[in-house]
């Protein structure tokens, strides 16, 4: 399961790297959509299957989901996301 969690990180961050470049030119709400279509559906993918690993296999996931916040929420590179992940669930 090392291999999936890698491969969905990796698979993450190449849309990461367009969206990024783009947020400034589109609407948030556009920017949200296309977060939530691209992004966050990799990683909804076999989410039950992830519940059981060991916290340090799920380690590579949680910047991902930091990096989903702060285009979400438009916030910057150095704000908390914490009360932004509490928003999302």
């Amino acid at each position: 399961m090392k291999q999936h969690v890698d491969k969905t990180v990796s698979a993450c961050f190449c849309h990461f790297r367009p969206l990024r470049q783009v947020r400034h030119r589109v609407v948030q709400q556009i920017t949200q959509q296309l977060v939530l279509a691209l992004m966050t559906s990799r990683l909804d993918y076999c989410n039950s299957v992830l519940t059981e690993l060991p916290t340090s296999s799920l380690e590579p996931l949680q910047p991902f989901q930091n990096i989903a916040a702060r285009l979400l929420f438009g916030l910057g590179r150095f704000d908390h996301v914490t009360l932004s992940l509490i928003q999302l669930h």
